[in-house]
């Protein structure tokens, strides 16, 4: 019987690493992490993301969301390509973690970007999920270099990026709300300096492999 996964061919990617797993967003878990957002992700009085997305109403924040992770489907290709995986912390789902790239199979590079429902922070989950998509990355896709960014009053953040093992990698300001400047402290992480958790079980990767162009060992 013929399936989604034989079209869109990162559906077939599943990634454990001890009590995590990862997997491409499907449709089924929408509904799931839209209830998580809503439910709260950080204070009301900051914004750790590049874009502002959690201030959207709660009826407009549903569907901003499923139109993002379709948006993400649709323009998947070889050239330019997000990758957002949902995270379960046993069977439970707590949020989501990303891979965005251009040109990967030139660059080999590619940026990190995660959210965590606040309910399931401070228990070491954010830190599990960085490092499980940094391995990921660099023993299976073939990365050189994963970076990552944190607003400077984002602590949490940077933290976590420090655990993992990147560098910090200069600074830039942007608008984070409207007419708001804010500084972003930038990160890099090369193979040999990740701080690694739990071994990764990866399954369904070989298909996205080819498709993608990933290097070959």
């Amino acid at each position: 019987m013929t399936e989604l996964a034989d079209f869109y061919l990162p559906f077939q990617l599943r990634v454990t690493a001890g009590p995590l797993e990862l997997s491409p967003v499907t449709d089924a878990d929408i509904p799931g992490l839209i209830d998580l957002a809503l439910d709260g992700i950080h204070p009301e009085d900051e914004m750790p993301f590049y874009y502002p997305w959690t201030k959207a109403a709660p009826d407009t924040l549903g569907r901003n969301m499923a139109q993002f992770y379709w948006k993400a489907r649709q323009e998947f290709s070889p050239g330019d390509w997000t990758l957002n995986l949902a995270v379960r912390h046993d069977g439970e789902l707590v949020g989501c973690q990303d891979f965005q790239t251009n040109r990967f199979h030139v660059t080999l590079t590619g940026e990190t970007g995660s959210w965590l429902a606040a309910r399931h922070q401070g228990k070491g989950i954010g830190t599990a999920m960085r490092q499980a998509v940094c391995a990921l990355a660099f023993d299976h896709f073939g990365a050189t270099e994963v970076t990552s960014g944190a607003f400077l009053d984002n602590p949490r953040s940077q933290r976590v990026s420090e655990k993992v093992g990147y560098r910090p990698n200069g600074t830039h300001r942007r608008q984070r709300r409207l007419g708001e400047l804010a500084t972003v402290q930038s990160f890099r992480l090369e193979p040999q300096w990740l701080v690694r958790g739990e071994p990764l079980v990866v399954q369904g990767l070989e298909p996205m492999a080819d498709w993608l162009l990933f290097p070959r060992k």
